[in-house]
C-alpha cells in the first residue's frame, strides 16, 4: 500500500509536468514577430515559408585556423572545413501581428532596416585574397558580397537575458548572442555555439562597428542556439 508521502510525491511530480506542458504549449503557440529579417539555418531546417539562402566564404590558405564549436555536434547547416558555407533562413514579408520583445540578442538585417526597438551595425570579413572563389545563392541578409563579406545585423540590449522571452518553440533556431549570456526564450534551452573564420594574413582589412554580435578580434561569431525541451 502506497504511503500518504508517496501519494504526495506523485502528485507533485504530475503537477510539474502540467505546469512544464502548459509552458511549452504555451510558447508554441507564439508566431514569428512581424517585420523582414534573416536567422542562421539549423540542421533542421528553415520556418516554413521562409526564403532560403548561403553564403561561401574563402577564407585563408595559409595554416588556416578556421573552427566551429563544439567541433562535434554543433547544429548549423553549412560546411565548415579550411572555407565556410554559411546557410541562412530569411522572412521576407511584413505579415505578423507581434512586435519583437525586449531583450538581450541580435538577429541578421533583410529589407535595408531593423524592426523597431533594433540598432544596426555590421561585421566585415577580409576574405582570401589569392584566386579568391567567394559566392552566394537564395537570399541572404543586407550586405556586400564581393570578394570579402560585410553582413549587417539588428541587436538590441533593453531587457534582460535572463527573462524568458515568448518565441516559437516548436521547432530550433539560432539568433546570436550580444552583450550578455544567451536570451533565455520560454519552453526551450539555450546553448552557446560559434564559428571562426581565418581572414586574410597580408593586410588585414577586418573590422565591425555599431550593432553586432558578440566575437572576437579573429573574427570568431557567436550564436545561440534555441533547442525544444523534452517532452
Amino acid at each position: 500500500m502506497k504511503s500518504f508521502f508517496d501519494s504526495s510525491r506523485e502528485q507533485s511530480k504530475m503537477e510539474n509536468m502540467f505546469i512544464l506542458l502548459l509552458m511549452i504549449a504555451s510558447a508554441c503557440a507564439y508566431n514569428w514577430p512581424s517585420g523582414r529579417y534573416s536567422i542562421p539555418k539549423p540542421k533542421t531546417g528553415c520556418p516554413s515559408g521562409w526564403a532560403e539562402g548561403w553564403r561561401y566564404q574563402d577564407n585563408e590558405d595559409n595554416r588556416n585556423i578556421n573552427s566551429v564549436s563544439p567541433n562535434q555536434g554543433h547544429h548549423f547547416f553549412g560546411t565548415f572545413s579550411s572555407n565556410t558555407k554559411m546557410y541562412y533562413c530569411t522572412k521576407t514579408s511584413y505579415s505578423g501581428s507581434r512586435t519583437w520583445p525586449q531583450g538581450n540578442y541580435c538577429i541578421a538585417r533583410y529589407g535595408d532596416s531593423c524592426p523597431t526597438g533594433f540598432c544596426t551595425g555590421y561585421i566585415y570579413w577580409d576574405d582570401e585574397d589569392n584566386v579568391n572563389v567567394n559566392s552566394k545563392g537564395g537570399v541572404v541578409p543586407d550586405g556586400v558580397y564581393d570578394r570579402n563579406t560585410k553582413i549587417y545585423y539588428c541587436c538590441r540590449s533593453d531587457g534582460s537575458a535572463y527573462s524568458r522571452i515568448n518565441m516559437p518553440a516548436n521547432n530550433p533556431f539560432y539568433m546570436y548572442k550580444y552583450t550578455s549570456r544567451c536570451q533565455h526564450v520560454r519552453g526551450m534551452n539555450d546553448t552557446v555555439e560559434s564559428v571562426k573564420m581565418d581572414d586574410e594574413d597580408d593586410r588585414n582589412n577586418s573590422s565591425d562597428n555599431g550593432c553586432h554580435p558578440r566575437k572576437t578580434d579573429t573574427t570568431e561569431v557567436f550564436y545561440c542556439y534555441y533547442s525544444t525541451l523534452p517532452s
